[in-house]
């Protein structure tokens, strides 16, 4: 499947001011982020298509320092919020302060109250504060008391999870997974890169911090998901991307082995969620449409965390990204 995001030799529309900044950033990302261009890409797609991002990988695969280069080079407030078994639901969104000079209470927002917030080792805290993380990316505000408050209209949540270490940990249930638009698997850089990381740290030892970057405004990003909402879906590629999300949830018309990986299919917020990383993929490669190219590119980071597998595929060995492909090579294209 394609990891990363190039201009493909097809028509493509005038690029607008939105896209070149867009592609500005991608490109900025890329070089500060060395040796990750899925995620830098699909930190970006979860950025046009408005939704929250799910990582997982090992310690220091610069999800962090991701999500850091992104919120400064759009001039955006960033919160890295460290999880734990200690943690309290208003330890992220916030408590109720009383002012002993008027007996009132005034709200003091949390952490969640930035553009791009950082959950790391989303897993480790208990189910209040996931439930309460979850439901402010889901509604956009947070409700202390009898009042609510909005969230920021540029508000992107990356949670992270260590693959590693299990013990202590509590697994996000189905229904909160349902939320992040993707899941996405990070893995350790090439050789090439790891050269390229090892210079940029020195370089950045020896030199101190880089030219600043023009910012990119807030604006621009929502123009470009304005363009976004243009991007042009064929009848016959919506109804393949539909019959997808609808394999999962009727395996057995597709094959044995799927019906006998999956006990789950995918929900309705799944085939949302690959129209709009569709149209999102499609457009950073500077076209106005989208193809059967653009719903394989990012299938697997789509559906993930979306299909359930069985026992009987858990004990075989079989992983979420296996069935993923056999579904893509199941079901016709157009």
């Amino acid at each position: 499947m394609t990891t990363a995001i190039q201009p493909l030799d097809t028509p493509r529309a005038p690029a607008s001011p939105a896209y070149t900044e867009i592609r500005r950033l991608q490109e900025h990302l890329r070089q500060e982020v060395i040796g990750q261009e899925r995620l830098v890409d699909r930190l970006l797609i979860a950025l046009l298509a408005d939704g929250h991002l799910l990582v997982e990988g090992a310690p220091g695969l610069a999800k962090t320092r991701a999500v850091k280069t992104l919120a400064s080079a759009i001039d955006g407030a960033n919160h890295r919020i460290q999880f734990t078994p200690d943690l309290l639901p208003s330890d992220v969104t916030g408590t109720e302060i009383f002012r002993p000079e008027d007996g009132s209470f005034r709200f003091e927002p949390g952490p969640i109250f930035s553009n791009f917030v950082l959950a790391d080792e989303i897993n480790r805290a208990p189910a209040k504060v996931q439930a309460a993380l979850l439901e402010a990316m889901a509604e956009r505000q947070v409700t202390a008391g009898k009042v609510s408050h909005a969230l920021s209209e540029l508000f992107l949540v990356m949670a992270t999870q260590n693959p590693i270490e299990q013990e202590g940990t509590y697994p996000l249930p189905e229904a909160q997974l349902d939320r992040f638009l993707m899941h996405v698997s990070v893995g350790y850089p090439d050789p090439a890169a790891e050269h390229r990381i090892l210079h940029l740290v020195r370089g950045e030892e020896a030199n101190g911090p880089k030219a600043a970057f023009a910012s990119v405004a807030p604006e621009q990003v929502f123009a470009a998901r304005r363009k976004l909402r243009k991007v042009h879906v064929s009848s016959a590629l919506e109804e393949y991307l539909i019959q997808l999300v609808v394999a999962t949830r009727n395996p057995a018309a597709y094959g044995e082995d799927l019906a006998r990986w999956i006990s789950w299919g995918a929900s309705p917020r799944g085939t949302a969620a690959l129209d709009r990383c569709s149209r999102a993929h499609a457009w950073l490669a500077g076209r106005n449409f989208a193809t059967p190219d653009d719903v394989h590119a990012i299938a697997a980071d789509v559906l993930r965390h979306r299909v359930i597998r069985s026992f009987e595929a858990e004990s075989d060995g079989i992983d979420a990204d296996q069935i993923v492909a056999t579904l893509l090579s199941a079901v016709p294209m157009p």
